[in-house]
């Protein structure tokens, strides 16, 4: 048993951060896949997050604190290039009230380094800060 809330499978998707409430949700989608934090020291995060056709290795601290804390990096190489993400979650705390509520990290995410984009010929640039949520799966 750890004493690492984080630690376990956790369904993530984040999204642009585009203040026009007529946008359709669909065309706000940044990314999607499934992070999964391992049991580490105390403080430390490692783990792994990805989806089809892409993997990136997570590494970084945790801290204790109300909310819970972790900012990590991930980092890996997809389809012959270099990925970097940074993140900065917080874990949400649990409601006296709520029903059926699920664990949830929610956060930042920025690109650090650029690679290329989703069409042939274009750039997905660094500096692009999204916000994303991730809920426990297992």
């Amino acid at each position: 048993m750890t004493d690492n809330p984080f630690v376990g499978s956790w369904t993530y998707r984040s999204l642009i951060n585009n203040p026009d409430v007529g946008t359709d949700f669909n065309q706000l989608e940044f990314g999607r896949g499934t992070i999964v934090i391992e049991d580490a020291p105390i403080e430390t995060l490692q783990g792994t997050i990805g989806g089809p056709d892409w993997s990136l290795a997570l590494k970084g601290a945790r801290h204790y604190g109300n909310p819970m804390h972790a900012r990590f990096q991930g980092t890996g190489v997809v389809g012959g290039e270099q990925w970097v993400y940074d993140y900065e979650a917080y874990l949400v705390p649990p409601w006296p009230n709520g029903v059926n509520q699920v664990p949830a990290m929610v956060g930042s995410v920025i690109r650090t380094l650029p690679h290329s984009g989703g069409a042939p010929g274009t750039v997905a640039p660094a500096g692009v800060v999204a916000s994303f949520y991730a809920v426990r799966s297992a």
